[in-house]
C-alpha cells in the first residue's frame, strides 16, 4: 500500500532500510553498495531503492532535512512496510576540538530542541537512544576498519544558523556533534518497538574553521556506509 510519500508496494522495501538525509546520498549508495538495486519510489524526489548486499535484501532511501521530514518517512516505513530497524547516515557540525573531518560519531543518544517528543505525553523528558545491538555491532566495524570514531550524545537540532551560539551549552554538557534528525528517528522506533541507529561523518566544526564542500558531503563520506551495510 501506497501512501501520500512513499509509492512502494508490500514487499518492495527490505526490513533493512539504511537512509540519509541527501535523496542523492540514498542514489549513490544504491549505485555503489546495492546488487541489482530497483527504484521503489519517486515522490517528492525522495528516492529509494531495494537491492541485495552480499546476498541480503536492504534498501536505501532519503528522508529529508529536519526532524518533521525524517519523522513523516521513518513513521511510515515503521508502520505501513514493516520495516524492522533504520540505520541512518548523514553528516554532523562537531562541538569539541581534536574531531577531524571524516571522523565518524555513532549516536549513542539525542538530545533535541525540537517539540517532537512532547506528542507522547510522557510525565517527564524522554532520552531517544539508539538500538544497543546496532551500537556496539557499529562500534566493532569501525574498529576493525580502522575508522576514527566517538560515540555518544548528539544534538537534534531545529536550528541550523545558530546566531545565538546555543550549541555551546549543549558541548558543556558533553554532547558531541549536532545534526537534525536522530532523536525523531529513535523515538519513532522506541514507540513501535523497533530498532535505529545513527552514523554520522564531521562534515564541518562549530569551534575550528573546518568544512567540507558540497561535493564531499554527498560522494566522499563513504566510511559510514561501509559500516552501516556491515550491519545488514
Amino acid at each position: 500500500m501506497s501512501t501520500p510519500h512513499n509509492s512502494a508496494n508490500p514487499g518492495d522495501i527490505a526490513k533493512t532500510v539504511i537512509m540519509s538525509g541527501d535523496p542523492l546520498r540514498a542514489k549513490f549508495m544504491a549505485e555503489h553498495f546495492l546488487e541489482n538495486p530497483k527504484q521503489f519510489n519517486g515522490v517528492r524526489n525522495m528516492l529509494g531503492y531495494t537491492g541485495t548486499y552480499h546476498g541480503k535484501p536492504v534498501s536505501v532511501m532519503g528522508h529529508g532535512m529536519g526532524i518533521p521530514s525524517v519523522a513523516i518517512y521513518s513513521y511510515e516505513l515503521y508502520h505501513f512496510y514493516d520495516v524492522e530497524q533504520i540505520i541512518r547516515v548523514g553528516t554532523a557540525g562537531c562541538l569539541h576540538k581534536g574531531m577531524d573531518i571524516g571522523d565518524l560519531v555513532v549516536a549513542q543518544g539525542s538530545c533535541t530542541d525540537s517539540n517532537y517528543l512532547q506528542q507522547y505525553h510522557l510525565p517527564g523528558t524522554y532520552a531517544p537512544i539508539a538500538d544497543y545491538g546496532l551500537l556496539s555491532r557499529a562500534v566493532d566495524e569501525c574498529r576493525a576498519m580502522g575508522i576514527r570514531y566517538g560515540v555518544g550524545n548528539v544534538l537534534s537540532s531545529d536550528i541550523f544558523y545558530d546566531e545565538n551560539q546555543d550549541w555551546r551549552k549543549w558541548a558543556a554538557m558533553g554532547v558531541l556533534a549536532v545534526e537534525m534528525e536522530s532523536a525523531a528517528l529513535y523515538a519513532n522506533a522506541a514507540a513501535c518497538g523497533r530498532k535505529a541507529l545513527t552514523i554520522l561523518t564531521i562534515s564541518d566544526s562549530l569551534v575550528e574553521a573546518k568544512k567540507a564542500s558540497a561535493e564531499e558531503r554527498q560522494l566522499a563520506f563513504t566510511n559510514m556506509m561501509k559500516v552501516a551495510f556491515s550491519l545488514v
